[in-house]
């Protein structure tokens, strides 16, 4: 059993940062909601607590009882959480004059404290609070300040309640910290004294053995799009129940050009049962006139579960069906606060389990996303679907904008293939987080030899993110975007015209609808 650090979260936007520091050091962690009694178990073997917007002094904690953790594993508290224990174990936190936010420079106290050992008086840290620590606890000491603040970092002594505790008012999981990764590293192997060896290749060992004693001799059944979680959550199965994994993959001609041939050849090639669907009709004769977004999403997912369940009864004696969440996914439904406000329906279409009433087996729902492409490459899977932009569910349905139909479809498509092609070409493509085309529901005036033109215009879209949350576009070269532009022009029949997107997340989102 790996040994494990749980991240209890007090709602702060870092959280999901934190977790990914700890993985990246090769230690399994979960982030849990901190007002939720602890998952103990003999492999956790310490506990993290996240910052959070609120005030130590706001009493939103409830019954939270830190003491109670410290006498069973070591404690490291970030920002809140380092003003939270000061609080709890009769230190003081005071508002402070002024908002602390941005970069600062640390000053190491204690240089020869273990916590900060590869760490050094200048190392540029990121604060974010409006609270600060005037007075530490009884048995606590200070390793570390700021020009701005006396308490950027503290210790605690075994003796108190037999397990050490340090707490930082800075933010060590945000790369603004330049000794962050240091900090993670030391409090993880020079304190708690892990090991590190959660590594892709033990997460497939331990994943298909799981598999295995989880379904038994059942078949499983999996809704496979050739993105990257469902594909390696595929080849999990396969290489778990072999044939017992039936795939489906729906051709709902939203897909990118050539996209559904291309696939199934390298699920064939990867040994895969995998059946292709081809109901391209049947979806554009159900968006036939509908424009509102959320309209087009919610027939998309209604016409794929008729289409999904259609197949599926074509299968006899399904017990289980596998589905790809991951991890983030999980954290939502365990927020805080409750899942986020809705900005559109999920990208990817749900309803399949009410529908088809079946017991669920999600293989990847300990993962981040970039854990599951390491994991895709332990697997063998090939870059082109590991290393793929992400692509919405609803596919071209919602790069279209206005109303769905065969001839926008073939637009859109003839211009994304040229689009990604280029990129590709010019050494882009790696370079982007996710790009796409978008066709506008207007019309423009254009002069294509001595003949006046009225036809479509094609936006570009492209930007660099870590994980979708925020986004920033990214600055292709003007020689790239004018050949790309050029081309689409010169050969896409109906478009005259091609813009460039160069709006942020927030305010803008990365698609369109």
């Amino acid at each position: 059993m790996n040994e494990k650090i749980v991240i209890l979260d007090f709602g702060s936007q870092y959280t999901q940062l934190i977790a990914r520091r700890v993985r990246e050091q090769h230690v399994f962690c979960e982030i849990q909601p901190f007002n939720k009694p602890i998952q103990w178990s003999d492999n956790v073997k310490a506990v993290i607590l996240s910052g959070s917007p609120w005030s130590v002094h706001e009493g939103n904690t409830g019954d939270f009882d830190v003491v109670e953790i410290l006498r069973k594993v070591p404690v490291l508290g970030i920002c809140f959480g380092a003003q939270l224990l000061t609080h709890m174990l009769g230190g003081t936190v005071e508002r402070s004059n002024k908002r602390e936010y941005g970069p600062a420079s640390l000053v190491v106290k204690h240089p020869e404290s273990r916590f900060l050992e590869d760490v050094k008086t200048g190392d540029q840290v990121w604060m974010s609070h409006g609270d600060t620590i005037v007075r530490v606890p009884e048995g606590v000491t200070v390793i570390a300040g700021t020009d701005d603040i006396p308490v950027a970092a503290f210790e605690g002594s075994t003796d108190r309640f037999g397990n050490p505790f340090f707490g930082l008012q800075f933010h060590p999981e945000v790369t603004h910290s330049s000794c962050g990764k240091q900090i993670f590293h030391d409090f993880l192997f020079e304190i708690v004294g892990l090991k590190g060896d959660w590594t892709p290749e033990v997460f497939v060992e331990e994943a298909i053995q799981k598999i295995k004693e989880e379904v038994g001799e059942d078949d499983v059944l999996i809704a496979i799009s050739g993105g990257v979680d469902s594909s390696v959550a595929g080849v999990l199965l396969n290489r778990a129940i072999g044939e017992k994994m039936h795939g489906i993959f729906v051709d709902n001609g939203l897909l990118r050009k050539g996209e559904f041939e291309e696939v199934l050849g390298i699920y064939r090639d990867l040994g895969l049962n995998v059946r292709g669907v081809d109901a391209k009709e049947r979806f554009w004769n159900a968006l036939e006139g509908v424009t509102d977004p959320e309209e087009k999403r919610k027939m998309i997912g209604s016409v794929f579960i008729d289409v999904f369940q259609e197949e599926a009864g074509k299968l006899k004696d399904m017990k289980w069906l596998a589905q790809g969440t991951i991890y983030p996914d999980v954290i939502e439904s365990l927020s805080v606060h409750g899942p986020s406000a809705t900005i559109k329906s999920h990208h990817n279409v749900g309803g399949l389990p009410e529908h088809l009433h079946l017991k669920l087996v999600e293989p990847l729902r300990s993962l981040f996303k970039d854990e599951v492409r390491e994991v895709g490459r332990t697997l063998g899977i090939p870059a082109n679907i590991l290393d793929r932009h992400p692509f919405p569910g609803p596919g071209l349905g919602i790069r279209i904008i206005g109303e769905v139909t065969p001839e926008n479809v073939r637009i859109l498509q003839d211009a994304d293939a040229i689009y990604t092609r280029i990129l590709r070409e010019s050494g882009w493509y790696d370079k982007i987080w996710q790009a796409g085309t978008i066709l506008l529901p207007i019309h423009s005036v254009g002069v294509m030899g001595d003949e006046r033109t009225y036809e479509r215009v094609i936006a570009l879209r492209a930007v660099n993110s870590m994980d979708g949350m925020t986004a920033q576009w990214t600055p292709i070269p003007y020689e790239v975007l004018g050949s790309i532009s050029s081309e689409i022009i010169n050969t896409v029949r109906g478009v005259n015209r091609v813009v460039y997107d160069i709006s942020t997340k927030p305010p803008a989102t990365i698609e369109w609808e």
